[in-house]
């Protein structure tokens, strides 16, 4: 396999990576806010938004580079 195969998979398991610790980070926003820190929350949210903004992004150029020559 060459390096260039490897690439897109390489790509697609750290966008796999990036979506688990948006998850577990939006949950201990969650529990930070429960417990009266919203300001903490805010702040956490607002770089979680960022993720979300680029994540079709991502999708997309994973798309074209897994797709066979």
């Amino acid at each position: 396999m060459s390096n260039a195969d490897l690439l897109p998979s390489l790509l697609s398991k750290i966008y796999q990576n990036q979506l688990a610790l948006e998850a577990a980070i939006m949950e201990l926003t969650l529990w930070v806010e429960q417990r009266g820190s919203a300001e903490v929350a805010s702040n956490v949210r607002g770089a979680l938004d960022t993720i979300s903004k680029n994540e079709e992004s991502i999708n997309m150029t994973l798309a074209v580079l897994m797709t066979p020559e």
